[in-house]
């Protein structure tokens, strides 16, 4: 960390910060698929071993703990860094849809590379797009644009990762600020040009006790700020972990994200935004999963195999599952991405709902998997070496801020004022919710809400039990399924105000976690409605179906403990033959189906 560089410069700017104007960057005009598009070409065929792109290659690095470097410099040369920059800053952001749809490829690949290469640093950048004064954000544009990099230091080791028990503080001083405490675990700090810090600058307790600071951390002064040796991973081996310590480090109150006092207020905002896009983002690489587990069905079914009866029927329910449980989970993220444009002022529920079910329903997705690759498992080489990558990647996305229960605390204190408010009584959210891929306005970051009281998407629930006309058996099904959720949501609505108006303060903590479990659920049910109706306008005759959606909510209530009979078995085979539709096409597994490499 030692440099001769000054420590600060002239203006509320980081140290190094120029005057010039900010760099003239291409934007490109292309839709965020067909960005993406280019981005799953360029990967290339995972499964070729002389492709320097390929699973061999990027599997050698994680046996190394090494960065994916064949990897990051591909991104590079497709100027992967714009789609971090907002559009009014010389990038290319200007819908979250569409950096999901860009950063899928990569995701489907490699969570490592996705992360550290790139959405680590937006998470960083986020807070400077929602706080930081208009030097500090050009100051940051111009610095990713150049293929820097960002890294963000919140996590609280020692304290569960609670961010607001910071270990660092910074204290006020005649000439700024100074810095004392340790930050353990930094992503990319080794090579990081840019550092959000979170830190206590109040001695008192509560919400405006904390800031944010943006640190150029190669001009810290030694011996006050001393990097901390890295530390390998299980999950995420190539990302290179290190800490950083304290000891009286002067830094310019010009390093402040807004005002003193609003660290915990700004980061509430960007966690709306980090935990709806890596939650989103996270459905890639349980794409790659499923495949790998139909690509290892399809090689022991062979006529050969035939005494295998047992295995090959546990074996596709699986696959045939974890399908359904990708659509279902899809169907909440691309609810949650679209109303980031939106329904803003309502997100704040729905990223903490989508965050909160990644390891419920994607992380044990991946495991059910695993029993159809049984000893395979281990297989650390080839196409099947994914597989064991990914199980150890993907649950690193839900720990930390956005962990089980930090998302259960965000919506535990808004349930009171959404069962008296919005439950069974909001207006249905637009149509366009549910339309993956079609045009959204540009986000406002000033009307994302901490807490709202109010959230359209449960309001689908009762009108969608209601208005089910089909008569197929898989539309009765659904109609059914329906109507058990929707009378769920009355009945927790019910327990609700009655736990209100026993605690008086609104809902306890040990009361609150398993209610917000089953309103996670209740939301994905309401989402699953919502696409199915929405996607026989959109043209897609499998999604248009009801066999998936009927599935998808039989699966919830079931999560729910509700007795309801099982979907008739005309949707399971038809879900079944989707799934190898997909796979012999080369198609995505989730709501977009694009076409994939390998």
């Amino acid at each position: 960390m030692v440099s001769t560089a000054p420590t600060v410069a002239d203006g509320a700017s980081p140290p190094g910060v120029g005057s010039g104007p900010l760099r003239a960057t291409p934007v490109s005009a292309e839709p965020g698929r067909v960005r993406a598009a280019r981005v799953e070409s360029a990967l290339g065929d995972p499964a070729d071993p002389a492709n320097p792109y390929g699973y061999a290659a990027l599997l050698a690095a994680d046996r190394l703990a090494e960065r994916f470097h064949g990897g990051e410099e591909l991104l590079d040369s497709l100027g992967m860094p714009a789609e971090f920059v907002p559009v009014g800053l010389g990038g290319r952001l200007d819908s979250y849809e569409d950096l999901v749809a860009v950063m899928r490829p990569v995701f489907r690949r490699d969570v490592g590379l996705a992360m550290g290469y790139g959405m680590m640093s937006w998470m960083a950048a986020s807070d400077v797009w929602l706080a930081g004064t208009e030097e500090q954000r050009a100051w940051l544009a111009r610095l990713l644009l150049d293929g820097q990099k960002a890294a963000i230091a919140q996590h609280e080791t020692a304290h569960s990762n609670d961010y607001v028990r910071s270990g660092v503080t910074a204290r006020r001083t005649a000439d700024g600020l100074l810095l004392n405490g340790v930050k353990p675990l930094i992503n990319n700090l080794e090579r990081a040009r840019a550092l959000v810090l979170f830190c206590r600058t109040g001695e008192t307790a509560g919400s405006r006790s904390h800031s944010a600071l943006l640190l150029r951390p190669d001009a810290l002064p030694a011996p006050g700020a001393a990097l901390l040796p890295r530390r390998v991973a299980v999950g995420l081996r190539g990302c290179r972990f290190a800490g950083i310590e304290f000891d009286g480090c002067p830094v310019p109150a010009s390093a402040l994200l807004g005002p003193e006092g609003t660290g915990v207020a700004t980061a509430l905002r960007s966690f709306q935004l980090s935990r709806t896009v890596i939650a989103s983002c996270a459905v890639a690489a349980v794409d790659t999963v499923l495949r790998t587990a139909v690509m290892f069905e399809q090689s022991r079914s062979l006529p050969a195999r035939a005494g295998h009866t047992a295995d090959a029927v546990r074996a596709s329910a699986a696959t045939t599952g974890a399908f359904v449980n990708l659509l279902l989970y899809d169907s909440l993220a691309v609810f949650a991405l679209r109303a980031l444009h939106l329904l803003p002022e309502q997100t704040s529920v729905y990223s903490a709902a989508l965050k909160y079910l990644l390891p419920k329903v994607l992380i044990e997705t991946m495991y059910d998997l695993s029993t159809v690759l049984g000893s395979g498992i281990y297989t650390r080489e080839g196409s099947l070496g994914i597989f064991q990558k990914h199980i150890r990647d993907v649950p690193v996305l839900s720990l930390g801020h956005a962990g089980t229960a930090a998302c259960q605390a965000t919506v535990i204190p808004q349930l009171p004022r959404l069962a008296r408010t919005s439950w069974q009584a909001a207006q249905p959210p637009p149509d366009a919710l549910f339309r993956p891929g079609t045009p959204v306005p540009p986000a406002t970051a000033a009307r994302l809400s901490l807490a709202s009281g109010h959230e359209a998407l449960t309001a689908c629930l009762p009108l969608a039990a209601d208005d089910i006309t089909g008569t197929g058996p898989a539309e009765r099904a659904l109609a059914g399924y329906a109507r058990a959720l929707a009378a769920e949501l009355a009945e927790l609505r019910a327990r609700v105000r009655g736990l209100e108006r026993d605690a008086r303060s609104g809902v306890r903590p040990a009361a609150g976690f398993a209610l917000v479990d089953r309103y996670a659920l209740l939301l994905a049910g309401a989402a699953v409605l919502g696409v199915w109706r929405q996607a026989g306008r959109a043209g897609d005759p499998f999604l248009a179906e009801a066999s998936w959606a009927a599935a998808a909510l039989h699966r919830l209530a079931r999560r729910l403990g509700l007795k309801v009979a099982d979907p008739p078995p005309q949707c399971a085979a038809r879900i079944r033959h989707e799934v190898q539709l997909r796979y012999g096409a080369q198609l995505s597994y989730d709501l977009y189906t694009t076409p994939v490499s390998g």
